[in-house]
């Protein structure tokens, strides 16, 4: 079975590695099961394995360098950050796979708000087109960033995980170039139009990750 905790107010990410760290440990040794923490953490940036010093253009917020995968995002309140903690040892060790699963679970949950997501190759993440916005400068339709994904594997048990975008200060994006992508943007579900709260977007998530992903087989 899969745990899912759900932290209120907002966790220090330190902090949050740290615990991390721990259970991913617990479950790679048979201590703990696989989890889902659901967090919401104080403005910052993070820099992943692939971040470029020049995409990151104002230090107004503290910037925590982590092993994940990608480049610099931005955390804070009113964005969902789910840490996934599952064991790719029982999964299927196909790194690929796996984060093609977690783009279609996120995908799943924002459907059930009525909103169409997409992924792109070569731009990891989920993105929403805009036809309602001008298009970028070579015709291309513009497209924004709903949520980030940045996964980390030890002795393949993944950590770090998604983001999605509720209501955060979409402003507080400036200060990077969001996962080194130029021209495109961000939103967040209330800047499309969508009342959705934190909760209403854990209650989706957990619906789709159970038909998306599920739990691992009962042995190998």
């Amino acid at each position: 079975m899969v745990e899912w905790i759900v932290t209120p107010g907002l966790t220090e990410h330190p902090e949050a590695v740290r615990l991390m760290e721990e259970r991913v440990a617990a479950i790679h040794e048979g201590r703990a099961s696989e989890a889902i923490w659901l967090v919401e953490h104080p403005p910052l940036y993070t820099a992943g394995t692939s971040a470029n010093p020049r995409d990151l253009l104002d230090r107004r917020f503290p910037v925590h360098p982590t092993g994940r995968g990608g480049q610099y995002t931005y955390h804070g309140p009113g964005q969902r950050v789910a840490y996934v903690m599952l064991d790719l040892n029982r999964r299927g060790r196909d790194i690929r796979a796996f984060v093609g699963n977690l783009e279609a679970w996120v995908i799943d949950a924002l459907a059930q708000f009525g909103l169409r997501a997409e992924i792109r190759p070569g731009r990891v993440g989920v993105w929403i087109p805009r036809p309602d916005k001008p298009a970028l400068p070579d015709g291309t339709m513009r497209e924004d960033k709903i949520a980030a994904i940045g996964i980390k594997l030890r002795r393949w048990v993944s950590f770090h995980g998604i983001s999605i975008n509720v209501e955060p200060d979409l402003s507080h994006y400036a200060g990077i170039v969001p996962c080194g992508i130029s021209g495109h943007g961000v939103t967040s579900l209330v800047d499309m139009g969508l009342p959705v709260t934190m909760q209403d977007l854990d209650v989706a998530l957990r619906d789709s990750f159970h038909r998306i992903i599920g739990s691992p087989p009962a042995s190998q």
